[in-house]
């Protein structure tokens, strides 16, 4: 991972705020990651603070629940805050998991992954239309450049969550 202080030179840096809310994320992905991951989908234009909850699948199926009618646990969920570039993102570690065994990526660089995607969303990227579902992408594989982790979009790799 790169030094903090590339990512944010030069830049108002958000403040982060990272909450476990499940005891498996302590050994996993330490919380300077998660600080890394949304620094490099930031680029500069976070101006709020961001929670990042890494929690489990009933949490995250609970907020899905709750907050899109969705009755299954969900890879990330992202809930913009009153301010432009801030909110609140939350992650479940065994979806995680699950996913990155699946498409045989590396269970960190995953997470890592789904923290920039979710910070994106709080930056207002969206993956509905094709044009965005793009350049959401082109926007989440800078991010995966900038903390040296392989492209999530690379050759045979599908669409967001």
């Amino acid at each position: 991972m790169p030094d903090r202080s590339s990512l944010s030179e030069g830049r108002s840096r958000p403040f982060i705020d990272v909450v476990i809310a499940a005891p498996g994320w302590r050994g996993f992905l330490p919380e300077r990651w998660v600080e890394r991951a949304v620094l490099a989908a930031c680029e500069g234009g976070a101006s709020g603070p961001i929670t990042v909850l890494l929690a489990d699948d009933r949490t995250l199926k609970a907020l899905n629940t709750l907050h899109r009618g969705k009755e299954k646990p969900t890879n990330v969920l992202s809930f913009p805050g009153h301010v432009a570039g801030s909110g609140d993102i939350a992650i479940s570690l065994q979806t995680v998991r699950r996913e990155a065994r699946a498409e045989g990526r590396h269970p960190r660089a995953h997470a890592a992954h789904l923290v920039a995607h979710g910070t994106l969303h709080l930056l207002g990227h969206d993956h509905l239309e094709a044009g965005e579902a793009r350049r959401m992408e082109q926007a989440e594989a800078r991010a995966m450049h900038r903390l040296r982790l392989p492209n999530p979009w690379g050759p045979g790799r599908g669409r967001a969550a």
